[in-house]
């Protein structure tokens, strides 16, 4: 089953959904990023995907906009210094790094 199309909504309205979605960590701005555990990626409030809400597609949730990732907020953390700094090592091919939270 293919998940919903993004709905596109307001500046205003999308951080108001971030806000009642992200039960995990505040958004402050759309601007403001997470590192998704998941995929790897450092992702912003404008890039994140809501779907569903309407009729036959469930209820509204957020989700990665990275192909094939449809993680959810609980897979997003903060991108601290340290996991930035792994992610750097990690994609100039500093060989394998564990990123500990």
């Amino acid at each position: 089953m293919a998940l919903s199309s993004s709905i596109n909504l307001s500046d205003v309205d999308k951080l108001e959904a971030l806000r009642k979605l992200d039960q995990f960590r505040p958004w402050h701005s759309l601007d403001e990023k997470r590192f998704c555990l998941v995929c790897g990626k450092i992702i912003t409030g404008e890039q994140i995907q809501v779907i569903g809400g309407m009729r036959g597609t469930g209820p509204l949730r957020i989700i990665c906009p990275t192909p094939n990732c449809h993680s959810i907020p609980m897979d997003w953390v903060l991108p601290t210094d340290e996991v930035l700094a792994n992610l750097a090592l990690v994609q100039t091919g500093g060989g394998n790094v564990r990123i500990a939270f």
